[in-house]
């Protein structure tokens, strides 16, 4: 799961806080996966190297953009087999992606009318949850291109599933206001645990706050430290396979996300 030849003793076993240019919304700006991470050209250096240190051992971190904008998290999807972009991506923007990914990643421009593709559209390396009203042949290519059993969806009757749902091959984390039933339904679907919670001290949209792979997450500089520690639990940031089970904080990230939310009332 943790990248190859991956040190645990010279990296922070949690989520990393991070802002680009005052904003917490990082998920708009960037974009995560096993194989690369993609981040917006912009003037926020601090931001990129943050990324870069943490991930440039093991993976790509390409500086992008999409139709000359900087929101790249919000327009593509992807995993460690392809990225998906809109039709509005420019020539020389998609021959730049394809000679900086890994050439195991397929690069393909698609012609949808959702072209928020990342707010219509989340994936692993195994699933896609896809909004209800896309259509058939972006479902066919998001089957193909990512190889992914693809499900149309709705988080707690919202059709964004990008925007209110992040989820990895270890776990996921879901809009705060979803039923136990549609709970243990999407974790059925996804076939790996899930919770409820927020990013960015209460907000709802996950992907707007939080982006992750298998091994490490980022999440905006707003996120409380009992957010945190749903997102590690969860998404098994913090897990090391060497750990001593006796060892381990018997509350799990359901008990944390209650005793903050007794904090709150409180």
């Amino acid at each position: 799961r943790k990248p190859p030849g991956t040190n645990t003793q010279s990296r922070t076993a949690m989520a990393i806080r991070c802002q680009f240019e005052g904003s917490n919304e990082i998920g708009v700006v960037s974009r995560l996966t096993n194989a690369y991470a993609l981040t917006c050209i912009g003037n926020s250096e601090s931001f990129y190297s943050v990324f870069q240190s943490e991930l440039a051992d093991h993976i790509p971190v390409v500086h992008a953009s999409i139709a000359g904008c900087r929101f790249v998290g919000r327009v593509t999807v992807g995993n460690r087999r392809g990225l998906l972009v809109p039709n509005t991506t420019g020539d020389q923007e998609l021959q730049h992606l394809r000679n900086a990914l890994p050439d195991s990643v397929v690069v393909q421009r698609v012609d949808e009318r959702l072209s928020a593709l990342g707010n219509c559209i989340a994936c692993n390396d195994h699933v896609a949850l896809v909004h209800t009203d896309l259509d058939r042949e972006t479902e066919d290519i998001v089957a193909d291109v990512l190889g992914v059993e693809v499900f149309r969806q709705t988080i707690c009757g919202n059709a964004l599933v990008g925007s209110y749902c992040v989820f990895t091959n270890q776990g996921g984390i879901v809009h705060p206001r979803t039923s136990v039933e549609d709970l243990e339904e999407l974790a059925s679907l996804l076939q790996v645990p899930l919770i409820a919670g927020t990013v960015n001290r209460g907000s709802d949209v996950l992907g707007a706050g939080l982006v992750a792979n298998d091994w490490t997450a980022f999440v905006g500089y707003d996120t409380t430290a009992t957010e945190i520690n749903v997102i590690d639990s969860v998404l098994k940031i913090d897990d090391d396979d060497d750990d001593d089970d006796e060892l381990a904080p018997k509350g799990g990230p359901t008990d944390k996300m209650r005793d903050a939310l007794i904090d709150t009332i409180v």
